[in-house]
């Protein structure tokens, strides 16, 4: 990711793609955690883990306070024992962080990456959108997006796949179809199969 995907991107409500990441959790039974996702090599709990870094890196992001350093290595073992009541806090100190006109301006660093603000800021919102289809196809739960988080999430995942040749956000891009949903080709430029189940 480079300073290339920067545009001019109005400051966004997190708030919508929030909540619904958030009602996913109290129906993951205990037994899903060891499952597969969409995301390689991730499962149901190092999805959880990573969620719960990235809420916090990208909170810190928005208030110009980062930790430094790249991103931990997400890990179902390092799952806090607590994420079912944690996860929802981190999410809405998340949301009413990027509701701070401040948040968007100048520079700001998340994962190690310094960009400029307003992309973080998409890419917070991308993150908790994406991984949220994630946890909901794994879970085998209904996951919708709603109109404005899609069309920010479609313009930076496209404008990303172009800058990075054949490669999506996430991995290489999975072709959808002309005419796809918006929210299946943000999902296609993720590197992601809309058709996607557990059971493959």
């Amino acid at each position: 990711m480079t300073a290339a995907t920067a545009s001019t991107v109005p400051t966004l409500d997190l708030e919508p793609a929030a909540r619904r990441l958030a009602a996913l959790l109290p129906a993951i039974r205990a037994e899903q955690l060891a499952d597969p996702t969409p995301c390689p090599d991730f499962t149901v709990a190092a999805l959880l883990d990573h969620l719960m870094g990235l809420t916090t890196a990208f909170t810190d992001a928005a208030h110009k306070t980062p930790a430094g350093g790249g991103p931990p290595v997400p890990s179902a073992a390092h799952l806090d024992p607590d994420w079912r009541t944690e996860l929802p806090d981190r999410l809405a100190a998340l949301v009413t962080a990027w509701r701070e006109p401040a948040a968007w301006e100048g520079e700001t660093e998340a994962g190690g990456v310094v960009l400029p603000a307003q992309v973080h800021g998409v890419v917070a919102l991308n993150e908790i959108v994406v991984h949220g289809w994630d946890l909901a196809r794994a879970t085998r739960q209904r996951f919708s997006v709603d109109a404005a988080s899609a069309a920010a999430c479609l313009e930076f995942c496209s404008s990303f796949a172009q800058g990075e040749a054949v490669d999506g956000l996430f991995g290489p891009a999975v072709p959808v179809g002309e005419g796809a949903p918006v929210f299946h080709q943000v999902l296609g430029y993720a590197g992601r199969d809309p058709r996607w189940s557990p059971n493959g």
